[in-house]
């Protein structure tokens, strides 16, 4: 299969501990399978500047870090992801699929944090320009089942995994406003379900997306 003109966005959202990781693993495989030329990233990161922003973000400081900086921060990573991962690739009819965007800076940076939502859409159009997800599947779940997930990963959190769980609520309910507000472009999918269930359901996604948007050769 190859892509009809220019390649397409796919990015992945949520909360803590919803599986994110293993369910882009899972849709790079059926993808492969399926001769798509995908790219996976992630955010913030997936350049090299962009991964030491990253560091800088999530380690742990004495100092406390500005809501504002934190915010900067994701977007001038974001800035640099997008320049050298992102168009690149989906003007060479790739599919690209990114663990976490912007939809992500809505829910921890302005829900989670309080940053007003007008001051994120200005960054947003400033760095973005006209870009946007093709698709974006959110993986859902309430805040207590991510944190119970989270901590059982064996990896130590870093700095905004370590916020309270009312964080994660917020951020969890901006989401899922997102995408009441834009059905178009989210698809939800329970990540309380079985891992069979949910891969089940990614499944179903891709194939719908692939078959309206892809040719075979």
């Amino acid at each position: 299969m190859k892509p009809k003109a220019s390649g397409l966005f796919v990015t992945v959202e949520g909360i803590e501990g919803v599986g994110k990781s293993t369910a882009i693993r899972y849709m790079q495989a059926y993808l492969q399978e399926k001769d798509v030329d995908v790219v996976v990233t992630r955010e913030p990161g997936g350049t090299e500047i962009a991964e030491a922003i990253r560091k800088l973000i999530l380690a742990h400081y004495n100092e406390t870090m500005t809501q504002e900086a934190e915010l900067l921060m994701m977007f001038a990573s974001r800035a640099q992801h997008i320049d050298h991962i992102i168009l690149p690739n989906l003007l060479k009819g790739k599919l690209v699929i990114s663990d976490r965007f912007t939809d992500a800076s809505f829910a921890y940076q302005g829900a989670g944090r309080g940053m007003p939502e007008n001051f994120i859409a200005s960054l947003e159009r400033w760095v973005q320009k006209d870009l946007k997800p093709d698709l974006t599947i959110l993986l859902d779940a309430p805040a207590k089942v991510g944190s119970h997930r989270a901590k059982h990963r064996g990896i130590a959190a870093d700095r905004i995994e370590r916020e309270q769980l009312q964080f994660f609520e917020r951020a969890r309910s901006c989401y899922l406003t997102r995408a009441e507000l834009d059905p178009d472009r989210f698809h939800v999918i329970d990540a309380t379900q079985s891992l069979a269930q949910v891969k089940a359901q990614l499944t179903e996604v891709m194939d719908q997306f692939l078959l309206e948007r892809y040719h075979a050769e």
